[in-house]
C-alpha cells in the first residue's frame, strides 16, 4: 500500500466509525500509551487510528521484540495489560504477622530477599524502612535490584552464596521461590530453613518449602511487619557472628574481583569491562541486561540505586528481550522532561536475536547506548587463528564447537549502517573514551562492540547456577 491507497480506506460517510477506530478508542480509554509492533493488512489501519487517537506508535523489525517492548512498558509504568480491574489493597493476618516477627526474632541467621514483586508493587519506601529498623541484611533478586539500593550497607548480595546457605530464616518480599532461587531447596539452602513468605498469590505459598503465608499487598505488609517491629521494640544487632560471617565474605569476594578488574592483559576479561562501565555510568540511568556470562556477571558488577531500573531476562530466562526492553525505556524516558540514559549491556549471542532492531533506535532518534560484550561464542568462543586453522581441516557444520559465533564479527557496523554511532573497543582507554561519547550523544543510539578475551570466564562459583 502507498499512503494515498491508505488514506482512500478511511470511512467515506460521516459518522461512520471503522472497526480500527473502535480499537483504538478502547486501547485510549484504558490508557494505553504506547502501541508496539509491525504492520501489515488489515493492521495499518489500527495503527494509524492508534496515532489519530494520541497513541505512539513504535514500528519493530520483530513481532517477539515488540512483545518484549510491550511487557517492559507494563512493568516501567505499573500498568501491565488486565482484564479485571486490581482488586483491594488486603492485609495479611495479624497472627501470621506475629509469628513472623517472633521467627526472625528467634533466628541467629535471618536473612530478607527481595524480588520483583516489590519493584511491581512499589513498596521501595516502606522496604527501605523495614530493613534499616530492623537491622537485618537483605539480598535482591535480579529484577529486585534498585528497590533499596545495592550500595546499601545491609545489602549482601556479595555473599549471596552464603547468605542463602546458612540462613535459618528466609522473608520473602515479591520474590518467588524458582529456579533464580533454587527452588528454596539443598544444597543452596539450609534444609531446614523456616519461610516467610509476602506475596499477592496463594498459589505460589510454600512452594517446595512450607512457609509462613503472608498473603495480600506488599506494601500494607510491610506496613504491618514495621508496627510489629516497632511494637516489640526488636532490631537485630549489626554485632552478631552472622553479620560478620557476611561482611567477611563480601570483603573476599571484593577482592576477587578487584584482581581480575584491575588486571590489564588482553584481550580483556569481563570484570575489567564491567569495571571501567561501572565508573562512567549515571547513577539514575536504566540498565538493560540480557546474555549467559555477561548478565551474570553484570548483575554483581553494575550497581542500581533506584527501583524498575533494571530490566534483564527474568524469571524465564528468555533471550531476545534485550533491545526490545531497551527501546521500550527509551521511548518512555523521551516523553519525560528530564530524560534518563538507557544503557543496555549484551553479549554477543544475545545481541543476535533482536540485532536488526538498532534500526528502529535509529529511526526514532531513541539515544540507546548499547555494549556488546564480545567473547566470539555463547558463553566462550575461539579467537580469530583458531578458527582459521579449524577451518582448514574440513566443514565447520562438522567440527565448529557449537557454542562458538564469528570470531570479532563487526557488529558495530551494523549500528552505523543505519546511521547511529559504532565503536570497535580493544582497550580499557578505548572502551573509557567510547563509553563517554556514546553517554553525551542524545541525538542518536550508539553501539560498543567490545572484544574480550573468548576464554573470559566467571570468578570461581560455589555452584554453576545463579
Amino acid at each position: 500500500y502507498f499512503l494515498s491507497d491508505i488514506v482512500a480506506l478511511k470511512p467515506a460517510v460521516m459518522g461512520e466509525v471503522t472497526g480500527a477506530e473502535l480499537i483504538a478508542e478502547a486501547l485510549k480509554t484504558q490508557k494505553v500509551e504506547y502501541m508496539f509492533g509491525i504492520v501489515g493488512v488489515p493492521i495499518i489501519e489500527v495503527a494509524m487510528a492508534a496515532q489519530a487517537a494520541g497513541i505512539k506508535y513504535v514500528g519493530m523489525r520483530n513481532e517477539q521484540a515488540a512483545c518484549y517492548a510491550a511487557s517492559a512498558i507494563g512493568y516501567l509504568t505499573g500498568r501491565g495489560v488486565s482484564c479485571c480491574p486490581p482488586p483491594p489493597v488486603s492485609l495479611a493476618d495479624h497472627s501470621a504477622v506475629t509469628e513472623a516477627i517472633c521467627a526472625l526474632k528467634a533466628a541467629k541467621t535471618p536473612l530478607v530477599i527481595i524480588g520483583k514483586g516489590a519493584a511491581y508493587g512499589r513498596a521501595e519506601a516502606l522496604l527501605r524502612q523495614f530493613v534499616e529498623i530492623s537491622g537485618l541484611p537483605f539480598l535482591p533478586t535480579p529484577m529486585g535490584k534498585g528497590v533499596i539500593p545495592d550500595d546499601h550497607p545491609n545489602c549482601v548480595a556479595a555473599a549471596r552464596s552464603r547468605a542463602l546457605l546458612q540462613a535459618d530464616v528466609v522473608l520473602l518480599f515479591g520474590a518467588r521461590l524458582n529456579w533464580i532461587l533454587h527452588f528454596g531447596l539443598p544444597p543452596r539452602f539450609n534444609p531446614n530453613v523456616k519461610i516467610i513468605q509476602v506475596d499477592l498469590c496463594a498459589e505460589e505459598m510454600s512452594n517446595n518449602v512450607k512457609s509462613v503465608a503472608l498473603l495480600g499487598d506488599i506494601g500494607a505488609i510491610v506496613t504491618q511487619l514495621l508496627t510489629c517491629v516497632r511494637e516489640h521494640g526488636w532490631k537485630y544487632p549489626s554485632s552478631t557472628e552472622w553479620w560478620g560471617s557476611l561482611k567477611e565474605k563480601i570483603a573476599a569476594n571484593a577482592e576477587i574481583s578487584k584482581g581480575l578488574a584491575l588486571n590489564t592483559t588482553l584481550p580483556m576479561n569481563y570484570y575489567t569491562v564491567f569495571h571501567h562501565i561501572s565508573q562512567q555510568l549515571p547513577h539514575d540511568c536504566v540498565i538493560v541486561s540480557e546474555g549467559a556470562n555477561t548478565m551474570d556477571i553484570g548483575r554483581t558488577m553494575l550497581n542500581n540505586y533506584l527501583p524498575r531500573h533494571r530490566l534483564d531476562a527474568g524469571t524465564f530466562g528468555t533471550m531476545g528481550v534485550g533491545l526490545g526492553f531497551a527501546i521500550a525505556a527509551a521511548a518512555m524516558e523521551k516523553s519525560r522532561d528530564k530524560s534518563r540514559r538507557v544503557v543496555c549491556v549484551e553479549g554477543d549471542s544475545a545481541f543476535g536475536f533482536s540485532g536488526m532492531e538498532v534500526e528502529t533506535m535509529c529511526r526514532y532518534n531513541l539515544p540507546v547506548v548499547i555494549i556488546v560484550v564480545n567473547n566470539n561464542g555463547i558463553y566462550s568462543g575461539l579467537d580469530p587463528e583458531a578458527w582459521k586453522e579449524m577451518a582448514k581441516m574440513g566443514d565447520l557444520t562438522s567440527i565448529a564447537p557449537p557454542v562458538s559465533l564469528l570470531p570479532e564479527a563487526r557488529y558495530d557496523q551494523v549500528m552505523t549502517a543505519f546511521g547511529g554511532q559504532g565503536f570497535l573497543v580493544r582497550t580499557a582507554e578505548e572502551l573509557k573514551s567510547a563509553l563517554e561519547l556514546s553517554l553525551s550523544d542524545w541525538d542518536r543510539p550508539s553501539l560498543l562492540n567490545v572484544l574480550i578475551d573468548p576464554s573470559s570466564d566467571r570468578k570461581q562459583q560455589v555452584s554453576a547456577a545463579l
